[in-house]
């Protein structure tokens, strides 16, 4: 009787080694999770049109000071802290002076500079981002159309619904003469109805300032059918806002939201697209296995 009391203490004692020993490892585990989470997103900004992007981005300061020009085919990379809160939108039709950075745009202008430090003027396609944890991200065509644009998250953690924001199609292709903005024949932007007409029903206030009384219009439906999954409206909020946690983002301009995109992070080629298992573990996805093998270990010692 006193050899089995004697046995079971030894074993009690002996494993109390082993448990600390994992939950320390669990809580390492745990802290880098937290770090990967709370760590700078990458921003590639793509240009897949067949004509020059002037990009523009407030706050500006992690994105080369508040705008660039992209070329047919260019890319730039940039890294944006968590916290960031701002919005991403592409210009069309610029003409800057390249010793004082001064100019115009035909869309999507932010003033006469190259650099923007003010909202670009509608019509204009936005990507809007608020970095935390989770990632809250939309396209807005709340302000109009004036390019083609989606938003993909790729390399996230797996928090969040990380779905792909943006257009399939063209709204300038079939924008009502009402809102069309056009440069000689050519229709370059699609303005909102709001911006157009600017009453209540249309700008979504006074008597309509609600979801429950704020409705889809016939043209906010049309901006709806060519960008399924971007704001058409103040309201379209189920199925135009996305999370997700610790991820990088391809910004697409002239990109449907099918279409694959990749860019080089970590000096490797990520593709947007599934996650298979080597996707999973060479994503960041190893540190969590980990931590659930050590739990169950842990609770079955």
């Amino acid at each position: 009787m006193s050899s089995t009391k004697s046995m079971e203490t030894h074993e009690s004692w002996s494993s109390k080694p082993i448990k600390t020993n994992i939950m320390s490892l669990i809580i390492v585990i745990i802290m880098f999770l937290t770090r990967e989470s709370e760590a700078a997103r990458v921003f590639s900004i793509i240009n897949d049109c067949k004509e020059t992007i002037w990009a523009a981005a407030i706050p500006g300061d992690s994105f080369d000071g508040g705008g660039f020009e992209l070329k047919a085919g260019q890319s730039r990379v940039f890294k944006a802290p968590v916290g960031w809160s701002g919005r991403i939108w592409g210009r069309t039709g610029c003409n800057f002076d390249k010793k004082t950075n001064n100019g115009s745009c035909t869309t999507g202008s932010c003033g006469t500079s190259l650099k923007c430090s003010a909202a670009g003027k509608p019509p204009a396609t936005l990507a809007e981002f608020t970095l935390a944890n989770p990632d809250f991200y939309d396209v807005s065509l709340v302000d109009g159309f004036n390019v083609p644009m989606a938003v993909k998250p790729i390399n996230g953690n797996g928090g969040g619904n990380c779905s792909v924001a943006g257009c399939d199609q063209d709204v300038r292709d079939n924008c009502p003469k009402e809102l069309s903005v056009k440069d000689g024949k050519t229709v370059i932007g699609c303005r909102s109805a709001c911006d157009v007409f600017n009453t209540d029903e249309y700008c979504c206030r006074g008597r309509f300032g609600g979801p429950s009384v704020c409705h889809p219009t016939r043209y906010s439906k049309l901006f709806k059918q060519a960008c399924p999954t971007s704001y058409s409206y103040a309201y379209d909020d189920p199925t135009s806002i996305f999370t997700c946690s610790a991820t990088d983002y391809l910004i697409t301009f002239c990109s449907n939201r099918s279409k694959r995109s990749c860019t080089y992070h970590n000096n490797k080629l990520v593709c947007s697209g599934s996650m298979g298992v080597n996707s999973l573990l060479n994503d960041g996805w190893s540190p969590l296995i980990a931590l659930v093998f050590l739990v169950t270990l842990w609770t079955n010692i």
